[in-house]
């Protein structure tokens, strides 16, 4: 995902390119207005697009007609389309067309308007309102929002001048307005527990913050490592959404086990040798037959633990079928301010 701009005029490239640089796009233009650092299409329908697929944030530098235009074919979801946004030419106004919390179009406006001198034109009911957006928070911590009901819920009871309630298994900063801490609903949740250990009426929100230590025999099949590891989730009662990585010896770099439960998680593998491993800090088990195959003597454990980059151990090593599976935690601060 990136930025790009695009224009119609010599006066609106020469904005997106001052936009550009100062936020770090790319900026495309028609053949006749091109200048050193732009690139050109030859069709505006098809390049719109490509980057709307590719999930990019989009500032046209025009009229908002030819925005709302170009990018009606591909209009998706609000909780996955991109930012769209339109600059007036003379650099007046800012406006965001589309995806104004989740993909982060009012933010990028107001930085854009910063940039440039110019006037958002932010439209959303609670930004109008001065109120707290769960949506376009949530986005912009990197927790994944799938309820979109209780979503628009806890904006209407916000909007109403009504209590929204807050929990988190981890430290935070000052709450919003109109957040009160405790299991009111609507209300929304920084967890890494399932879904089913809310009320119904709960926004239950999960950080990227667990680190799955994998150890296996050679040439396992990768269901068999999945099957392990849902089966430790399952019984913990934790969300697979919370995974950071997947973390093994660097012995299992090659194994397909591990590498495609983590392509399948969509998150990284983080691989130790057995001297960075030997080198982790806390009590760990002792295996004899470990030490002789891996030369440390314990795996999942410790790779965990590092991948936690110093966050405790939530389970120790498990076995199952010919893998054994630990979990670990990463330091987490639930932010609402900027600076905290």
């Amino acid at each position: 995902m990136s930025l790009v701009l695009t224009a119609f005029t010599r006066q609106g490239t020469a904005l997106a390119c001052r936009i550009a640089s100062a936020l770090g796009g790319q900026v495309w233009t028609l053949p006749k207005f091109q200048r050193e650092g732009t690139e050109t299409y030859s069709a505006l329908s098809q390049w719109t697009g490509e980057h709307f697929a590719a999930g990019d944030d989009i500032i046209f530098v025009s009229a908002v007609g030819i925005a709302v235009r170009a990018i009606a074919p591909y209009l998706r979801d609000k909780l996955t389309d991109p930012a769209i946004l339109v600059v007036d030419e003379a650099g007046w106004f800012v406006v965001p067309v589309l995806s104004g919390h989740v993909g982060g179009a009012n933010r990028l406006a107001r930085q854009v308007a910063r940039v440039i001198g110019a006037t958002p034109v932010i439209s959303t009911a609670t930004d109008v309102n001065g109120r707290f957006a769960v949506d376009e928070w949530a986005a912009a911590q990197g927790l994944l929002i799938t309820n979109r009901a209780t979503a628009k819920a806890i904006s209407a009871a916000l909007l109403a001048v009504e209590p929204v309630g807050f929990t988190s298994e981890f430290p935070h900063g000052l709450l919003p307005e109109g957040v009160m801490e405790g299991n009111i609903v609507p209300g929304f949740a920084v967890t890494c527990r399932s879904d089913d250990a809310f009320p119904d009426g709960t926004l239950v929100l999960h950080p990227k913050v667990l680190t799955v230590g994998v150890g296996c025999k050679k040439d396992l099949p990768w269901s068999r490592v999945e099957e392990a590891v849902f089966d430790v989730f399952r019984r913990r009662g934790l969300a697979l959404e919370s995974v950071f990585c997947l973390a093994s010896i660097d012995l299992k770099r090659e194994d397909a086990g591990i590498r495609i439960l983590a392509e399948r998680l969509g998150v990284p593998c983080r691989f130790y040798t057995a001297e960075e491993l030997a080198a982790a800090e806390g009590s760990f088990p002792d295996s004899a037959f470990v030490r002789s195959v891996t030369g440390v003597s314990s795996v999942c454990d410790r790779a965990a633990c590092l991948a936690a980059e110093g966050g405790p151990l939530l389970a120790e090593k498990i076995a199952c079928d010919g893998v054994t599976v630990a979990l670990a935690r990463r330091d987490y601060f639930v932010r609402f301010e900027v600076g905290e």
